[in-house]
């Protein structure tokens, strides 16, 4: 997004017609950003064999989905339900890694069944398939390296109290259950979850995971995850993924040519490839004074972008209605019976009723973590491409609210 002769635009077209157009609050996400980021981290590891898996979780629209499949990216699916709408997006069935955890054996049935590739993090699990499927389907085994690599503790999961990954002082076991059952191990993963702020720390799980994969002769890949902090703030730090591509890559290779074959690097980019591609925007409803704070009150709340409330996300929010002029400080505010604060404390150009807020990085977590709370309909999805404007996802009405409820005569 652009400021250009005192107005917001989102690959040429200004903001205000976008919510003119498509009402608000509204998504609107803009390609050219995606295409970007792919490019910086397949460039970044350009001098390794490396494929990047779209992490779909963090935004998981058909028409996302199509763009990153078109770009070249595989997919990191967590469900079974985002497999299957990976193989509806054309992603072939081995660029799909499907990681799931705390699932019952029938759903990891099921991806067998689709043809994907099948990543494992618990023992017990392992066990089963094992018995069940022997060498006759392969696996990946996901592993928890025990390290923290930064961020706050809810979206950090390489840590020793993590529910993700079989702990690397258990892989004596692991090794146990594969040679028993003669199973084919074709990848290691690991993930430490977001955000990345320390390639140090990053490339000492590296070490791990390349210690571990000396005791399976016959893998294929490496999945390192993913984790890369992307900047919330003009002063943010972020992962200097440049640095991490030469380190890690040179590393990589070497430890190639000691295993004696040529593997495949794996991450799982989300947030890194589709947050700063993403804006929401809404509409100011009221402007509030209380005896010690002014809100700015919105037509959106924590059923929309819940994030701040869940985990103190900061979300950087401009008056694009007035690009220009004295700002005031506001504590930001939803529509939702709780206390949905977007940000307190935040200094943004003087607002009048009937304004519209934009919120950067808005791509990731957002949308797909939106809900029907307080009954309220979730917002439209715009995509923005090649200076065009599409909508990709229709604002809710009230038959999408009733779609699945049964009206039942109790005789009450």
């Amino acid at each position: 997004m652009e400021l250009k002769k005192n107005q917001y635009l989102i690959d040429g077209i200004p903001v205000l017609n976008l919510v003119e157009k498509y009402d608000s609050p509204l998504y609107v996400y803009e390609s050219a950003k995606m295409a970007g980021q792919f490019n910086r981290i397949t460039d970044a590891f350009k001098d390794s064999r490396v494929q990047i898996n779209y992490a779909c979780k963090a935004l998981t629209n058909i028409n996302i989905l199509k763009l990153f499949r078109k770009l070249g990216t595989g997919l990191d699916a967590v469900s079974i339900q985002e497999v299957q709408m990976g193989l509806k997006a054309g992603f072939e069935k081995d660029r799909i890694l499907y990681t799931p955890n705390c699932v019952s054996m029938k759903e990891i049935d099921q991806a067998v069944e689709l043809g994907v590739r099948i990543n494992i993090d618990n023992i017990a699990i392992l066990e089963e398939f094992g018995h069940k499927y022997a060498d006759s389907v392969p696996v990946c085994v996901r592993i928890n390296p025990h390290i923290v690599a930064g961020a706050n503790h809810k979206i950090s999961t390489g840590h020793i109290d993590s529910k993700f990954g079989i702990s690397i002082y258990q892989m004596t076991h692991v090794q146990r259950v594969i040679e028993t059952n003669r199973m084919r191990v074709e990848g290691l993963h690991m993930h430490s979850g977001s955000d990345i702020l320390d390639v140090e720390v990053f490339l000492r799980g590296a070490e791990i995971m390349f210690d571990t994969a000396k005791k399976f002769p016959d893998l294929d890949y490496i999945d390192f995850g993913s984790g890369f902090k992307v900047p919330y703030r003009t002063d943010d730090v972020a992962t200097d993924i440049d640095a991490l591509g030469a380190c890690l890559s040179d590393r990589f290779n070497r430890f190639c040519d000691e295993y004696g074959k040529k593997l495949t690097l794996i991450f799982e980019p989300g947030k890194f490839l589709v947050s700063e591609a993403g804006y929401f925007i809404a509409r100011v409803n009221v402007i509030k004074q209380t005896t010690s704070t002014v809100f700015a009150g919105l037509d959106t709340g924590m059923n929309h972008l819940i994030r701040p409330m869940f985990y103190d996300a900061y979300h950087d929010i401009v008056n694009v209605s007035k690009p220009e002029g004295k700002t005031r400080i506001y504590t930001v505010v939803g529509y939702i019976c709780e206390t949905d604060t977007f940000g307190w404390n935040r200094k943004i150009t003087e607002a009048s009723e009937g304004d519209y807020f934009l919120f950067r990085n808005a791509g990731a977590y957002c949308y797909a973590m939106s809900s029907n709370y307080n009954s309220r309909f979730r917002p439209a999805e715009v995509m923005v491409h090649k200076g065009r404007d599409f909508l990709i996802r229709k604002r809710e009405k009230m038959e999408d609210l009733m779609r699945n409820q049964v009206e039942v005569e109790f005789g009450l």
